[in-house]
């Protein structure tokens, strides 16, 4: 036995992690930190060490860690050989309507899971935008919204991957129940931040070969595609699939050897991937520390309703820590269930993500404004009845299929 008692022993845990998510301290590092100091606390120096070995040397963590590592380290080369940019430049051109941008060019940009990445398509929907005379407060929810439309049905994203791995359960499962609510969320983001827009008349677009821009867009893509193909058609681990995508980036883009180890030297790469481990650790923690039964007991006693605590948990823990990383593994840690089915992974992962979409704490959200100098109360005027219509397609999900 440990120090203290388990439920003593989560409580600590918890105010030393909410003192590092203060102090912005990484999240890789605050998942490790926070299951270290709660083995010391609830465990023996024996079964540390077991649970260490276990979660290190397990098949569902080494995949994890190197999906993540790779799905980053593409994402980075994306950006530092700047075929986004080309992608994003044929997809305007090929595209005369202003407000089909708007909505798809964000979720397209969306597909590299870069920290702030809304940024990277801040400058072309203003553009955009500017097209349609719309306000400040507009624009932000636009490139804030539809950018985030994408991550819940894209199989290739490393939140959806961890909540499949903590979960038990595979990535197509979640990425079926989801499919409603993505149409949810984009019907409801055009209504509120296009539908009365009134489109200006603009000069068609000159294109002097249109065959060649899309095949332009085309080989842009085909890594995200490549690493996708392999992944859903083949049945190929998502470690392998993105290291296939990062291939068939270097054929296209050739860059010197300098441009592909750079992104090595950045420490978003470490820290996703530092935080894909620390999910799967403080989670093998607390199950071995019997902390999961102290709260599960609230779930199977039925005390209050598994719907309402599957949102209400890890959409706070996704909120406080601005990553839907934290809150996975801080609510599948907390809950303590069992066995996860479809419907309950998925409803733990769309709370997780809606809460961060949401919260003052998402880098996505804090740039995007302050790049439209927009304040952040007549941005919420938007997101909120937005939040509201996806959580209400979520939770109809639930109990209809």
């Amino acid at each position: 036995m440990g120090f203290l008692d388990p439920l003593t022993a989560i409580i600590v845990t918890f105010c030393f992690i909410g003192v590092l998510i203060y102090k912005r301290v990484n999240l890789g590092i605050t998942l490790n930190a926070g299951a270290l100091l709660l083995a010391l606390l609830a465990l023996d120096l024996s079964t540390i060490g077991t649970v260490l070995v276990d979660t290190t040397i397990n098949p569902l963590t080494i995949s994890l860690v190197a999906a993540s590592f790779a799905i980053m380290w593409l994402s980075l080369l994306y950006k530092e050989t700047r075929v986004i940019d080309t992608l994003s430049e044929s997809l305007s051109r090929l595209v005369n309507n202003s407000k089909l941008i708007i909505s798809v060019l964000p979720a397209v940009i969306g597909l590299l899971p870069v920290g702030g990445g809304a940024l990277m398509s801040a400058p072309l929907v203003e553009a955009e935008t500017e097209k349609l005379g719309m306000s400040q407060e507009k624009k932000t929810y636009a490139n804030l919204w539809f950018r985030h439309t994408v991550f819940p049905v894209y199989p290739v994203n490393q939140v959806l991957i961890l909540a499949a791995s903590l979960t038990g359960l595979t990535v197509t499962a979640l990425v079926t129940r989801q499919i409603p609510v993505v149409i949810a969320m984009v019907a409801v983001g055009y209504f509120i931040g296009l539908w009365k827009t009134p489109k200006k008349p603009e000069k068609e677009k000159t294109i002097t070969n249109r065959r060649a821009e899309s095949k332009r867009l085309l080989v842009t893509f085909l890594p995200i595609l490549a690493t996708m193909v392999a992944v859903i058609a083949f049945g190929i681990d998502v470690s392998i699939g993105a290291f296939i995508g990062i291939i068939v980036l270097l054929l296209i883009a050739k860059p010197n050897l300098k441009t592909l180890i750079r992104p090595l030297r950045n420490w978003g790469i470490w820290g996703i991937t530092l935080a894909a481990y620390g999910a799967f650790l403080l989670r093998d923690v607390s199950m071995k520390a019997g902390i999961s039964q102290i709260f599960g007991s609230v779930v199977t006693n039925g005390s209050i309703d598994l719907v309402w605590l599957l949102i209400a948990i890890p959409a706070f823990f996704s909120a406080v820590t601005g990553a839907v990383s934290g809150g996975l593994a801080l609510g599948t840690s907390v809950l303590g269930i069992a066995t996860y089915t479809p419907k309950t992974a998925s409803l733990l992962y769309m709370a997780s993500y809606l809460g961060y979409v949401a919260a003052p704490t998402h880098l996505c959200l804090i740039l995007t404004a302050e790049y439209f100098k927009c304040p952040l109360g007549k941005l919420y005027k938007y997101l909120i009845p937005s939040l509201t219509v996806s959580f209400a397609t979520t939770i109809l999900m639930y109990y209809l299929v």
